[in-house]
């Protein structure tokens, strides 16, 4: 298994020397006519740089559904991105895309290639970074996939925190790891009682065996619980 840090609703992979983070959903806010306090583009990138400021990753991937609007970009979301691109470029790491299903529009606005999937090599491990909405070819080499899509959270003692999902050997053999929406605007699931059925992403088989990891930066503490069938019995 990789090595996987979690911080900030993001994954970073030291053996690949990269950060991966999904559904950033760039104009969010104003579409959603959200008025948020430091404003959605500082938020994004100022924590964004937090992050880079405390690994220096060569690589930042974002794991799809980077814009919000199906329909139109506007002026803002444009500068939003290309902020969150300066940002990486600022700190000496190249910016990744990866395609997600909110992400009709992205050619539009960014003029670098646009991933379907993107591999890592996690000292001797392929960690393949997909949006995960939808499955990726049955020929496909990966010793891992992280994707993003399904936005967990959890409920614990009555407090909602965004949440990682790891399972072991989740889709055809290969471990898989959900990671939560990178946006702070997004209310994200509730996966206490959540079923197989009930996620979004064909990447999660059996959600009884999926293991939440929550990550109080605040404590400065990782915590990891036992597998959803188990833990929800605790809750």
């Amino acid at each position: 298994m990789p090595t996987f840090r979690f911080r900030d609703r993001a994954v970073h992979l030291p053996e690949a020397d990269a950060l991966v983070c999904a559904d950033l959903h760039v104009g969010r806010a104003e579409a959603s006519d959200v008025e948020y306090p430091l404003g959605e583009g500082a938020d994004l990138e100022g924590r964004l740089r937090a992050l880079l400021a405390e690994w220096s990753p060569t690589e930042v991937v974002f794991a799809g559904d980077v814009l919000h609007e199906f329909g139109r970009v506007s002026l803002a979301s444009d500068r939003s991105l290309a902020g969150l691109a300066d940002v990486c470029r600022d700190e000496g790491a190249t910016p990744v895309v990866v395609a997600g299903n909110h992400d009709t529009l992205l050619s539009e606005v960014w003029d670098g290639t646009i991933h379907d999937a993107y591999a890592l090599d996690a000292g001797g491990e392929r960690v393949v970074v997909r949006h995960g909405h939808e499955a990726p070819p049955r020929d496909e080499d990966a010793d891992c996939y992280v994707v993003g899509h399904d936005h967990p959270t959890i409920d614990i003692e009555g407090q909602r925190r965004p949440c990682f999902l790891y399972g072991p050997g989740q889709f055809r053999g290969t471990d898989v790891l959900m990671l939560p929406s990178f946006t702070r605007l997004a209310a994200g699931v509730t996966v206490n009682g959540m079923g197989t059925r009930d996620f979004d992403s064909p990447f999660v088989t059996d959600a009884n065996a999926l293991r939440p990891v929550v990550r109080d930066d605040d404590a400065d503490e990782t915590l990891e619980f036992p597998p959803l069938g188990e833990f929800r019995r605790l809750l």
